[in-house]
């Protein structure tokens, strides 16, 4: 059975917090300049202004939510692949990049 209500308060660690923070700046510089991406610049500018908040709970709306969370799994995925092609050192730079994206996706994100 479906959930009624879905809860859009996170409580991100520190560590959490700058990660998110560092994949919502890398989102924006990766669109920044192309209108076809102006709704999801929108959403992460917001998102990094929440984290930069301070607050210990931060409300994202549903949309915020929904991107956010679809980023990350996409981005998952992308290092996923990218493991297979890499070389030592950038393979286990990315299986630490990966742990820790997995690692929020499966706390915040799941249920």
């Amino acid at each position: 059975m479906k959930k009624l209500f879905t809860n859009y308060n996170f409580e991100f660690n520190k560590n959490e917090k700058k990660l998110v923070s560092t994949f919502c700046k890398q989102v924006l510089k990766q669109t920044e300049g192309d209108n076809r991406f102006f709704a999801e610049n929108k959403v992460f500018k917001s998102i990094l202004e929440k984290l930069g908040s301070g607050d210990e709970t931060i409300k994202f709306t549903k949309e915020e939510r929904t991107r956010l969370q679809h980023q990350m799994q996409e981005n998952v995925k992308h290092i996923k692949k990218e493991i297979g092609k890499a070389g030592f050192i950038k393979r286990w730079l990315y299986k630490s990049m990966l742990k820790q994206y997995e690692a929020i996706l499966e706390k915040h994100f799941k249920g």
